[in-house]
């Protein structure tokens, strides 16, 4: 009995090894190893055998060969589902690659590229992105906000207001604010969003300002948030879009939706500081506008122009100069 089952084995294992699909090593594994398989056959006519030696080798032989033949089939079955795994992949795949080369003709403007970087930075900071209309009303832009009827943007000669309303409570919005109102009716704390978009005021157009420019403002609301947490963002922020060469620092100030107030400045390389924006702590004022506690929730908020942003980090002199479409200056950049 010990040469047959010597001699299955090295059947099995020949045809293990020929094997090109799982369905064959199951159709092997029944043949063998199953119920009525050759080795349960075997195992069968142990009992004929005559003596308690011949038994015990016969039932030696027979335990080896079936590990042999089951370690065979589990390891031909991993490489074929390995190689089978590798077929499907590539018939499956999909060409995701990055184009890294300059498009032939045209590339994103200037700020747009900003605004993709601000975003990618803020996101790597584990900051989320949301948008609202640029139409607005007023509670959002304007009451929500803690900004009392007399604050001088709430007039025409700063704000845009359309014709949708008679009463003057829908606009153009100013800056990207509502959008943080939005979030925070809607979204329950903790928040952690950051907000681009493009806002509009009735500014003259010279080397630092447009009439129609682009924001982007973040916005954390969670428990025990500290203006400390508010430092330790804008300082994150200004090295990962900047450069490690520049640094940030606040000053105090007034805005009417938070308290305290500050405005945050960056130091460039040669030492001279210049302001991006304003932040602060979120006023208790607008947490109630919008049905938050105070006592339980807290937060800060920051803002600042994103084609001011795109200005210094390029150096350019004049802000004009990125709406002049002079294909001479678009493409530096």
């Amino acid at each position: 009995m010990i040469e047959d089952v010597l001699a299955a084995r090295d059947e099995a294992l020949i045809a293990i090894a020929a094997a090109s699909q799982l369905e064959l090593l199951g159709a092997l594994d029944a043949h063998y190893l199953g119920k009525k398989g050759v080795f349960t056959t075997y195992k069968a006519s142990l009992g004929a055998l005559t003596t308690v030696d011949e038994k015990r080798a016969a039932g030696q032989a027979l335990n080896d060969a079936g590990q042999a033949v089951s370690s065979a089939l589990a390891l031909r079955r991993a490489v074929i589902a390995s190689a089978e795994r590798v077929l499907r992949l590539g018939a499956e795949r999909i060409d995701l690659t990055e184009a890294m080369a300059r498009p032939a003709r045209g590339h994103a403007h200037l700020v747009t590229q900003a605004w993709e970087r601000l975003e990618d930075v803020f996101i790597g900071l584990g900051f989320q992105i949301a948008e609202g209309p640029e139409v607005e009303t007023d509670f959002h832009n304007f009451e929500a906000l803690n900004m009392p009827p007399s604050h001088p943007a709430r007039s025409g000669f700063d704000t845009m207001f359309t014709d949708y309303a008679p009463d003057g409570t829908v606009l153009l919005r100013t800056h990207t604010s509502p959008v943080q109102i939005r979030v925070m009716q809607t979204i329950a704390p903790p928040i952690y969003m950051v907000m681009p978009g493009r806002v509009f005021r009735r500014d003259t157009p010279d080397a630092t300002h447009m009439p129609v420019f682009h924001q982007i403002e973040g916005l954390v609301v969670d428990r025990n948030i500290t203006m400390a947490h508010l430092a330790g963002t804008i300082d994150a922020f200004t090295r990962a879009f900047f450069g490690g060469d520049f640094t940030s620092r606040l000053r105090p100030n007034y805005f009417p939706f938070t308290e305290p107030s500050a405005e945050f400045d960056i130091q460039r390389p040669d030492g001279t500081w210049i302001e991006l924006g304003g932040c602060g702590m979120v006023h208790p004022n607008v947490l109630r506008a919008v049905g938050l506690d105070p006592e339980e929730w807290s937060g800060f908020a920051f803002g600042f122009g994103i084609d001011r942003m795109a200005r210094e980090r390029h150096g350019i002199d004049d802000i004009r100069d990125m709406y002049s479409n002079d294909i001479r200056f678009i493409e530096q950049f």
